[in-house]
């Protein structure tokens, strides 16, 4: 089924990778419609509409099935790319920052889904194409819970495509490495909470961290691979992306001990 022309639903639109996606896929000639939890705000420098929605607010989730289907007739592909990043040693990290990362990336997006999910069954087809991370199949230190959510929207999703397959309803993955977004620099780091243990250690990831982000390149291969699983009829649930992903991900699975050295080698190397 050839899906230019057809209607997709992109989350975050206003910012970073979901922009960047969205704009691309107007320019395509899709009707595109984006999220913001402040569209006013944005909604004059696009060229796409803006629908608002807040994934940490039940009543804004509850309420936007009808309020998008007032304006549309049927929804091609959901692209769930809202979320934020909580940068943090793990022991450090206060809980309720730890609950707030689960509230927005794994529930805000699950609860979206949920609500979205008897449109796509009464259509009997739809793609549903998730943002998740390189770090929803890897961890690394400072991490832990935005890995941890990632994690688990791999496993939620992973369940979900085979109770869908019987609608025609796709579901995607796609998990890309580091990339230059806003999601890096809009980032919450926690602070506050200091273990003098961690130290030594503490200055070295953030100085890797501050790195990583510096130097990663463009998101260009993101924003291609998301068009590439709109488009693809019967796409893969998985597209890991970036340079490395592959390597990345057969280290772990099977050297996990010498992925472990590389990593700490790295970040001890780290000024």
């Amino acid at each position: 089924m050839q899906l230019k022309g057809k209607t997709v639903l992109v989350t975050g639109a206003s910012s970073g990778i979901g922009l960047l996606v969205a704009s691309k896929l107007h320019e395509n000639g899709y009707q595109v419609i984006g999220t913001s939890r402040d569209p006013e705000k944005h909604q004059a420098k696009l060229s796409f509409k803006l629908l608002p929605l807040d994934l940490n607010d039940d009543h804004s989730i509850a309420s936007f099935g009808k309020q998008l289907f007032s304006q549309i007739k049927t929804l091609d592909v959901l692209i769930n790319n809202a979320g934020f990043l909580v940068n943090g040693l793990a022991e450090e990290t206060p809980i309720a920052l730890g609950k707030q990362q689960f509230e927005t990336n794994f529930w805000g997006t699950i609860k979206l889904t949920n609500e979205l999910l008897p449109y796509f069954r009464k259509q009997k087809h739809g793609k549903i194409i998730t943002l998740g991370s390189l770090l929803g199949l890897v961890s690394l230190p400072n991490t832990a819970y935005y890995s941890a959510s990632k994690h688990a929207l791999e496993g939620y999703f992973k369940a979900l495509r085979f109770e869908l397959n019987q609608f025609n309803i796709k579901v995607v993955m796609v998990e890309p490495m580091s990339f230059k977004t806003s999601i890096g620099e809009s980032g919450t780091v926690a602070t506050g909470n200091n273990i003098s243990d961690y130290d030594q250690f503490r200055q070295k990831v953030l100085a890797y961290t501050k790195e990583t982000f510096d130097k990663a390149p463009e998101p260009t291969p993101v924003i291609d691979t998301l068009l590439r699983a709109v488009k693809e009829k019967n796409p893969t649930f998985g597209y890991p992306v970036g340079k490395g992903s592959s390597i990345v991900l057969l280290l772990q699975h099977f050297a996990y001990k010498f992925f472990e050295k590389s990593i700490l080698k790295t970040i001890n190397a780290s000024k």
